[in-house]
């Protein structure tokens, strides 16, 4: 599958509640909205995102933690190259991580990611699957969510390591999550993470059947490839 080029921005953004309302089928209400969710993922700029599903009903009359207990089955034939895990379940919400196998196998056997996560406690060796069996038995003891999620889900390691106190960097500013040292790259990767989103809420908001057809090679959401090296920004004195 062709990515994403972030570079091009789109108009005509709606909310995302709003987006619900084009899609009355239940099963295609669920894939627009976990499309969006997912829509860095997609687009091969990250590897894994979480996505949290409150059991409220939303403006469009839908319940999306319901809609994924009766329908989530389904979204295999739809989202085929995501995989979907719940980490946390609570009578008030769902938490999933969302992920491309290939991309998540990759990033997490950077050695730069390998290092923190040792750091961390978790085995030097260790599969991936074996790492997110581990952060899910983390999650289910703490009852919350490691700080080390943020290497599972594309934040850069040098902030992610300053975050942890593993490293010593000045805190520099607040975007998608806390940026330490030199911002400018973790910038540049927070605007290319929302770049997707944006593309993909336009690309929704057509409301047509056709926005969900993923595997459409002429899909708009889709164009060429692009680098996605920021997540393994380089960090110091470990």
């Amino acid at each position: 599958m062709a990515f994403y080029n972030p570079v091009v921005t789109a108009p005509n953004v709606v909310t995302p509640s709003a987006l619900l309302e084009f899609y009355e089928d239940p099963l295609d209400c669920l894939t627009a909205h976990l499309m969006l969710e997912c829509s860095e993922v997609l687009a091969g700029v990250k590897p894994a995102n979480l996505i949290s599903l409150v059991n409220r009903i939303r403006p469009c009359g839908r319940n999306l933690y319901q809609l994924w207990e009766r329908h989530h089955d389904g979204l295999a034939c739809r989202l085929g190259d995501i995989t979907f895990k719940v980490l946390q379940t609570r009578e008030r919400a769902l938490m999933i991580l969302c992920y491309n196998h290939n991309h998540l196998e990759r990033h997490l056997s950077h050695a730069g990611i390998r290092t923190l996560l040792r750091k961390a406690g978790y085995t030097a060796d260790a599969s991936r699957e074996k790492l997110l069996d581990e952060l899910c038995d983390r999650i289910g003891k703490a009852g919350s969510f490691p700080h080390e999620i943020g290497l599972f889900i594309g934040y850069p390691a040098k902030d992610v390591a300053a975050f942890m106190g593993f490293v010593k960097l000045p805190f520099a500013c607040q975007g998608p999550w806390k940026i330490y040292g030199n911002p400018v790259q973790s910038l540049c990767l927070a605007e290319q993470y929302r770049c997707c989103r944006q593309k993909m809420n336009a690309v929704l908001a057509s409301g047509t059947h056709g926005a969900l057809e993923l595997h459409n090679p002429e899909h708009p959401f889709f164009c060429q490839r692009i680098d996605n090296n920021f997540q393994h920004h380089r960090v110091v004195s470990l």
